[in-house]
């Protein structure tokens, strides 16, 4: 029997924001470091026109990787021309969340306002004492059995179940993430030399696509070419440039590598592709909506698993698996990546990350072809590997939580 919460006793109160939640197009290396603080900064700029001043308190994780995130130099352009002070607080531990940043207005020398703002992954914040609301609470259901249930009483599949929850107007967003996403491979396949950051990383994905192995298989072209994206779009994302959350920054080359992959291979349609993104975010978005995407909250079990998560998920809509195969597809991704830690070495998305993106996107694809031949003899279901995956990150020593304190972090010289 498969163990699950049909009930959703787990969960939030609410329903699901839109998919678009999952899909943001921004500028690396993380959504939670770099896209999230600079849409506080953002909105806090707007609301205090008349400050002649800025000052921002990076606590926890934003203070501990901040640097190498870039957060501070991504504040500082945001509120400019406008002078702001960024200070680091490594000490404060009581804090609301791993990501936590306080904003403060001046003008005359005098304080004119504040909040307090969660960086709580994939570039989306919260504001403490009043609710952010980007997109209204528009799925009526919020777990997997429950989503599940309905589309079999109405003989649907997902990506119709999203197409009637979210309207017709999601395809035209979805096509502009997808061109975002191939336009990102092709850039960072092309684009060679060293990577910004302390560890002068050298780029691979254009090596790994052009040096053909000496007796290459077609399951060895195939690890080299899915490799080649999503190095790619990692490294784009390493260096700052554009990039698409699926559902983070940092863990952003797994879907589109699996994708421009198979549509490359077997002629899949643009359609077909969009509709397997539908169905990805749906997965994501259970992820966010009931557990986390943010590495400084769960470790990276909590990007590169929810990643290769909505990757197996879409290979799965795209060779027309039965719903029971896209969930047991996703489960078996996110079960392999449990207790996953995040220790980026100096604070840059770069070790382990972008060769962990490669790996994920290669499991995606071993992640279906078990689905394709074991979902009938599952014990575990997808809501209950998220709310494992959530309990697992929580139990994670804040060292192996995006602050550079232990692990690979520790350990490199």
């Amino acid at each position: 029997m498969v163990n699950s919460a049909s009930k959703c006793e787990i969960y939030a109160e609410c329903g699901m924001k839109s998919i678009r939640e999952i899909y943001k197009t921004g500028r690396g290396p993380s959504s939670s470091h770099t896209i999230g603080p600079e849409k506080a900064a953002m909105m806090f700029k707007e609301k205090y026109t008349d400050a002649d001043r800025f000052r921002v308190v990076l606590f926890g994780s934003l203070a501990k990787t901040g640097e190498g995130h870039g957060t501070g130099e991504v504040l500082i352009k945001t509120f400019a021309p406008i002078s702001a002070d960024i200070e680091l607080d490594c000490e404060t531990t009581d804090l609301p969340h791993p990501n936590t940043m306080d904003l403060y207005a001046y003008k005359n020398s005098e304080e004119i306002g504040t909040c307090r703002v969660l960086s709580v992954g994939g570039g989306i914040i919260e504001v403490l004492g009043q609710e952010v609301v980007e997109t209204p609470y528009i799925y009526p259901h919020k777990c997997f059995s429950d989503i599940a249930a309905y589309c079999k009483e109405k003989e649907i599949r997902i990506w119709q179940y999203v197409e009637e929850v979210e309207g017709e107007e999601i395809w035209h967003h979805l096509d502009l993430i997808w061109q975002t996403m191939k336009d990102c491979i092709r850039a960072g396949l092309k684009t060679t030399g060293t990577l910004p950051g302390a560890l002068k990383l050298q780029r691979k994905a254009n090596f790994l696509f052009n040096q053909r192995h000496i007796d290459e298989s077609s399951e060895t072209r195939e690890n080299r070419i899915v490799c080649s994206y999503a190095y790619a779009v990692s490294e784009q994302n390493a260096a700052g440039e554009t990039i698409v959350t699926a559902p983070t920054c940092g863990a952003s080359g797994v879907l589109p590598a699996v994708l421009l992959y198979q549509q490359e291979k077997r002629n899949f349609s643009d359609t077909e592709i969009l509709r397997a993104l539908a169905t990805a975010g749906l997965i994501g978005n259970l992820i966010k909506t009931n557990a986390s995407i943010s590495g400084a909250e769960c470790g990276c079990q909590a990007e590169i698993g929810s990643a290769c998560s909505m990757a197996s998920a879409a290979l799965a809509e795209l060779f027309g698996m039965a719903i029971e195969q896209v969930e047991y597809a996703a489960e078996v991704a996110m079960e392999h990546h449990l207790g996953l830690t995040c220790d980026p070495i100096y604070g840059l998305v770069q070790i382990p990350c972008i060769e962990r993106n490669a790996v994920a996107a290669m499991r995606a694809i071993n992640a279906v072809s078990l689905a394709n031949f074991l979902s009938g003899t599952r014990k575990i279901s997808f809501d209950l590997v998220v709310q494992t995956m959530y309990e697992t990150g929580k139990d994670l020593s804040k060292i192996y939580r995006e602050t550079s304190e232990g692990g690979l972090a520790k350990l490199y010289y």
